[in-house]
């Protein structure tokens, strides 16, 4: 089901829930005047819908940043790596071969095996980390003969080390998401925003439901975002492993 559809269902489903629920729950109490409550349940509304507002909005602003930070962070990974394996090709063999091989095995890792476990939520294996040891190792034991050669082994030590910050940053993003608590604030602020809604009289019985309906259908539309941006490489973000894809075409074709 694409991501349109599902947003489609998830919203008109609250809105037609909680419209039913209105056009019940006034009929219910047709005779008993709600009117003299606006005043207060307007002030109390003001504060919950508020403070439920701007934490959602917050969290929101915060998944967009992270999105993009998380896009950022493979293609920082990426090219460091095609850096290693460039600076790799002035020392001699057998290191020239190794420092090839290792940069190769590292991208097709991360993109075939990391990414699926990404999206799904799952812990990422250790491979990765075994195959930047095993290239760290084999730059620091490289023997080099001339000066450019030294200058490229340590070139290309430092840009290992910008792959290792790039990709525990990639690791921390997909773990990341948001917290129980948080979770936890904004639904009860959601339920107690619509709730207050129950309270208030005066319009007549469809438009009430139809106010109730759309201030649902709004927070329900937050929700849904939240939700579909909380891990970056899934959902609505879907952050992909074009980087790696990139990365192993210009490893082969410097091959």
């Amino acid at each position: 089901m694409s991501l349109f559809v599902s947003g489609v269902l998830w919203v008109g489903g609250i809105m037609i829930v909680t419209g039913a629920l209105a056009v019940v729950l006034r009929k219910a109490r047709q005779r008993e005047g709600r009117e003299a409550n606006n005043e207060v349940a307007g002030q109390v509304f003001t504060i919950v819908g508020g403070v439920n507002v701007v934490i959602a909005a917050f969290v929101l602003i915060s998944l967009f940043d992270g999105m993009d930070s998380a896009s950022k962070t493979t293609y920082d990974e990426a090219n460091a790596l095609v850096a290693v394996n460039w600076s790799g090709k002035s020392l001699a063999e057998p290191t020239r071969s190794r420092v090839e091989e290792l940069t190769k095995d590292y991208a097709t890792e991360v993109s075939e095996r990391e990414w699926p476990a990404m999206r799904e939520g799952r812990e990422v294996g250790t491979q990765g980390w075994t195959l930047l040891s095993q290239l760290q190792r084999t730059l620091e034991q490289a023997k080099t003969t001339s000066q450019r050669q030294e200058e490229s082994r340590v070139l290309a030590a430092s840009q290992v080390w910008n792959v290792y910050q790039a990709r525990q940053e990639r690791l921390n993003s997909s773990g990341s998401g948001v917290s129980a608590v948080v979770w936890f604030a904004i639904m009860i602020g959601s339920v107690m925003s619509v709730a207050l809604m129950f309270m208030f009289g005066g319009p007549g019985l469809y438009s009430y439901a139809f106010i109730v309906s759309m201030l649902a259908g709004a927070i329900g539309l937050l929700l849904f975002a939240i939700y579909q941006l909380q891990n970056p490489f899934s959902g609505g973000a879907d952050v992909g492993p074009e980087a790696f894809l990139s990365a192993l075409s210009r490893l082969g074709d410097s091959g």
